[in-house]
């Protein structure tokens, strides 16, 4: 009996060389290495430079709800020939309303910031009307409302904007039209130059001021109506073009929404310095981007002026190559972003809504399985359930876990292009799904424990390490991804790919750790996630610093306990240690970068600095009580935990089981707890991060505990009956032989 005791204390997973054991300092210096290569790793950037044009003056030529698909090169002659020319962009509108109507785009224009004109909610189309105005000279105007829309947007609106600061920081402004007054009027409602139609010559008035502002007037409705408005708008920037003064910047925009639907609109820059490439910013990090709030730091750039210190939301926009000749091909057809956003919108939640439900659904149709799977004491136990009807789980488990992934790759076929987007989605990411999970279940080593939870994870994980090497260019206005349209994310990694990404890369640490020794898994687990700070944290990669920090705690929690046993004070202490340092390195490596080139935690320190951070926190904390009520992945963040609770405590569940085999896989699991809800809480989207990792995890994790529970019977085989000079193997009755994954000491 001893030596078959002594024969299994010796025996070793898989893979586990054999010879003498390292020094118990090796270990420790490895995870240093690693955290520090990682933290080097954030600060590699790639080749590149940004341009910009300067120039005398500037004369901005706006309409609200001009879209790209407007243009058209007999219709609009005047625009077409400017984009033509010039650098062009899509333009978020976002502003400090829900809906962006004209009067909001126009006066966000003129502060620089999230600005609100009228603060009540708007359903179909925004209201008509244009502001009161008073003439006490021939020269300028003045806004009569301007100073009771100053006192809202900075007494009881969340971003501390002041409308007017583009006006105050130049000598004086030129406005053509009441809409082009609200950009044009400083904070006390003086509009330096006005005139409310565009005058016969209109040389000598564009030339008065640096800074010309001119309404093109409002393009809404569909049809001939809204091809009439295109028209006119075309006509009147046809005139301003043969007018405009020698070395001017020509930035023409749709500023707004007409409709309570966001749609992205066009940005176009023409001048020296502005002739082709994609229009994009410091703000957006995405080139052909651009947002409203960039346009006024943009002016004060071309003319040479700084910006208002701590006024200013946006950046100035600049250039860079790339973008085809064609304007037709760039910006419409089948790369209309527009276009492909406004399917995104509708097409994404249905697919989280249909996928809580499936899982739900799912996880409720499992557990009588995982009940009849349970070993029951005395000669009268149920039957197992049939080994088909655990097969069929196990295929929908593992299908349900990579339907995140399957969406995200979908984005590469132009669904979004065809008469029914949702049917075409649903079709290439079911298609995707089954390739995927037949890719797991007809891998050689399917039948062990650990396998369908650590490919799945790898599957999931790799899917986002490749869409960010490649510009993420799968998550921008995919389904599984962000829209362009929200004025929230323009690259990098998002919610849902954060939360993906975050259990997929801790669980495939989990699964791999057990392969080795107690004493290197904690290099195992700080090994995948160095890797995964830099892809997070990276400005050029995930560009989320608060994604970063929070994958910074996860890791540390799982490498604190992956080698087993409780999450005791000096772990804990060590994991908070190697965690703030961490940290700190990153916080220290976004505030020496340049202004333009920080992420979120550099600009938010920066702000805490500078005592501007409270309207930041504010927006965190609405955006948070928002996305928890409206997001379909708070549902599976709430089913997802019920159904770890369910599998953990109850006498049927086999969680408890798994965490005593496995205890890397435990500690892969409470690392994803803590990274997903940190960064979700910090990033404003609730349980959106932990939603999007439940649906991943999860259902991989239900899967294990059934084998578990499955494999609950099986025996040590006779001291005869050794597999291999490895030692003795557990044997099921069936002959199905199953690694033994935890060695002792």
């Amino acid at each position: 009996m001893t030596g078959r005791l002594d024969r299994l204390r010796r025996v070793r997973p898989p893979g586990t060389p054999r010879g003498r054991r390292a020094a118990a300092w090796v270990p420790y210096l490895l995870v240093v290495l690693v955290a520090a290569a990682s933290l080097v790793g954030l600060t590699i950037r790639p080749a590149g430079e940004a341009r910009r044009g300067m120039a005398d003056y500037v004369v901005v030529a706006a309409a609200a709800g001009l879209r790209w698909e407007d243009l058209d090169p007999q219709r609009t002659p005047a625009l077409w020939r400017e984009a033509t020319k010039g650098s062009t962009g899509w333009l978020t509108v976002r502003s400090a309303h829900q809906v962006t109507c004209p009067s909001d785009g126009w006066l966000t224009l003129g502060a620089g910031n999230y600005a609100a004109w009228d603060t009540r909610t708007v359903r179909g189309r925004c209201p008509a009307g244009t502001p009161e105005l008073t003439r006490p000279d021939r020269i300028g105007a003045n806004v009569t409302a301007q100073r009771t829309v100053v006192r809202t947007n900075q007494d009881r609106l969340p971003y501390g904007t002041t409308p007017g600061a583009l006006a105050e920081s130049v000598r004086c402004t030129v406005a053509v039209g009441p809409n082009a007054a609200i950009a044009a009027a400083r904070p006390f409602g003086r509009v330096d130059r006005y005139a409310e139609t565009l005058p016969a010559d209109p040389a000598k008035l564009l030339s008065d001021c640096v800074l010309s502002i001119v309404d093109l007037g409002t393009i809404s409705g569909s049809g001939a109506e809204r091809r009439a408005a295109v028209a006119a708008a075309d006509a009147t920037l046809a005139r301003v073009l043969a007018a405009r003064p020698e070395r001017s910047l020509m930035l023409i925009a749709g500023v707004a929404d007409t409709e309570s639907s966001s749609r992205l609109h066009v940005a176009i820059a023409e001048g020296d310095g502005w002739d082709g490439g994609w229009l994009t910013s410091a703000g957006t990090g995405r080139d052909g981007y651009l947002q409203l709030i960039d346009l006024a730091p943009t002016v004060l750039s071309a003319l040479g002026r700084p910006a208002p210190e701590k006024l200013f939301a946006g950046y100035a926009a600049s250039v860079s190559s790339g973008r085809p000749g064609d304007v037709a091909r760039a910006m419409q057809g089948r790369n209309d972003a527009d276009g492909r956003a406004i399917a995104q919108r509708g097409v994404a939640s249905i697919f989280f809504t249909v996928l809580a439900v499936v899982q739900v659904l799912l996880f409720l149709a499992v557990v009588p399985v995982l009940m009849r799977a349970r070993r029951h004491a005395g000669p009268a136990a149920p039957p197992l359930p049939p080994r088909r009807l655990v097969a069929v789980f196990e295929a929908a488990l593992i299908a349900v876990s990579l339907a995140i992934p399957a969406g995200l790759l979908a984005d590469v076929a132009p669904w979004w292009s065809s008469e029914h987007p949702a049917w075409m989605f649903g079709g290439a990411t079911f298609l995707l799904m089954l390739a995927g999970t037949l890719a797991v279940r007809l891998a050689p080593r399917f039948r062990m424990t650990l396998w369908p939870m650590g490919a799945a994870a790898g599957i999931s994980a790799i899917v986002i390490v490749v869409d960010l090497l490649t510009g993420a260019r799968l998550q921008l206005n995919g389904v599984a991804g962000y829209s362009a349209t929200h004025g929230v994310r323009y690259a990098g990694l998002g919610s849902v790919g954060l939360g993906v990404f975050v259990a997929g890369l801790l669980l495939a640490a989990g699964c791999a750790a057990q392969w080795v020794g107690r004493t290197w898994r904690p290099v195992v687990m700080v090994l995948f996630g160095g890797l995964g700070v830099v892809m997070v944290g990276s400005p050029y990669l995930g560009a989320d610093p608060v994604g970063a920090i929070a994958v910074t705690a996860g890791v540390c929690v799982a490498a604190a306990i992956s080698s087993g046993g409780w999450l005791t004070f000096p772990r804990f202490a060590w994991a908070a240690v190697a965690g703030l340092a961490v940290t700190a390195g990153f916080a220290v490596l976004d505030l020496h970068r340049p202004p333009l080139e920080q992420g979120t935690l550099g600009r938010f320190l920066s702000a805490l600095g500078s005592g501007t951070a409270g309207p930041a926190m504010q927006r965190a904390a609405t955006a948070n009580g928002q996305a928890l009520l409206d997001s379909p992945l708070t549902l599976l963040a709430l089913a997802g935990a019920l159904m770890l609770a369910f599998c953990q405590f109850s006498p049927w569940g086999g969680l408890k089981r798994v965490y005593g085999l496995h205890p890397a896989v435990r500690a892969a699991i409470a690392g994803t707890v803590v990274a997903s809800v940190t960064a979700g809480i910090f990033g404003g989207t609730a349980l959106g991060v932990a939603g999007a990792a439940a649906a991943m995890a999860v259902p991989v994790a239900v899967l294990t505990a059934l084998r578990v529970l499955l494999h609950a019977a099986d025996r040590t085989p006779p001291p005869g009956e050794t597999d291999g000079p490895g030692g003795p193997s557990l044997r099921k009755a069936d002959g199905d032989q199953l690694s033994v994954t935890e060695p002792a000491g």
